[in-house]
């Protein structure tokens, strides 16, 4: 039996202009929504203002209307992001999950550098060196970190319905929800707003495995349990190489491929190529039948 979602989500941050990469991402969410009845939601992780700039917002909605790819929930332009979608909008239902954790006695301050982690770990992983120091949650410079426990198990789903146990990775270990400017972290702000927006399938790249990891982690201390009915998929990265892509170093963006004369069937055609799709996929409506017919191949 079809499972049958709410809503899903296309969630950019704009700190670089984006790639073949997050189009792929943003193609792979709309076919799975499309199979399954959901909503699809436009959601800009902006919170970070240091790393945000306006050309780079604008590119996403570029990229969208330029690819055709359509959202039914979400900002429509730069404006209507600031006055009702911007993460800064929902400050106060972070806050209010964090005071909730820190009540709870499940936060502790830590003021290390980056330095200082990365003397204490050889991969720089964050062992725990404040947890003892019982600093004060109250001060400036002091960030927030989760009192995670290795021997907790939690669950979480795997699409289409897999239930998988889960324990906090070693790298995500008392991981910050505050940052030490007084902002809640990815982790906080993600959960959030998923559960904020009504998210049931979150589809996400393989390599954020452990920051799902984390968000289980915290919803499981959470009385709700946000993520409990949330469907996790995971798809493979497209890379560089040997690396993947990024970003933030222009790889394979797709401001700079229309620039060069790329044409909306030229970029549906490299995102098949990428994905093994041997196709003549030149649209929306090309793609998605094959990449669910790839996904899930007839018997």
């Amino acid at each position: 039996m079809t499972p049958t979602f709410h809503k899903t989500r296309l969630a950019p941050t704009p700190s670089g202009y984006l790639h073949l990469g997050n189009v792929i991402s943003f193609l792979i969410t709309v076919s799975l929504a499309k199979k399954h009845g959901a909503k699809v939601l436009l959601r800009i992780d902006d919170l970070d203002q240091q790393r945000v700039r306006t050309e780079y917002i604008q590119d996403i909605f570029d990229t969208l209307d330029f690819l055709e790819i359509p959202y039914d929930e979400g900002p429509r332009d730069l404006s209507d992001l600031k006055n009702r979608y911007s993460q800064r909008c929902r400050m106060p239902q972070y806050q209010t999950l964090l005071d909730a954790l820190a009540e709870q006695g499940l936060l502790f301050s830590c003021d290390c550098s980056r330095k200082k982690i990365q003397k204490n770990h050889p991969k720089g992983w964050y062992t725990g060196h404040c947890l003892p120091r019982n600093l004060s949650l109250i001060g400036q410079g002091l960030a927030w970190r989760l009192k995670t426990r290795p021997d907790v198990t939690y669950a979480l789903t795997d699409y289409p319905a897999a239930s998988r146990n889960c324990q906090i990775p070693e790298d995500m270990a008392f991981f910050v929800v505050r940052k030490k400017d007084g902002d809640p972290a990815y982790q906080v702000a993600s959960l959030v707003d998923d559960r904020f927006f009504g998210i049931d399938l979150i589809v996400r790249g393989e390599d954020l495995w452990d920051s799902t990891c984390a968000q289980g982690y915290l919803s499981s201390l959470l009385p709700d349990q946000p993520l409990a009915g949330t469907t996790f998929f995971h798809h493979p990265l497209l890379k560089d190489g040997t690396q993947k892509l990024s970003k933030s170093e222009g790889a394979l963006a797709i401001r700079t491929m229309r620039r060069s004369g790329m044409k909306k069937p030229d970029l549906y055609r490299l995102a098949a190529a990428h994905l093994g799709m041997s196709e003549a996929i030149t649209s929306l409506e090309d793609f998605i039948p094959a990449y669910l017919s790839l996904l899930h191949p007839a018997r």
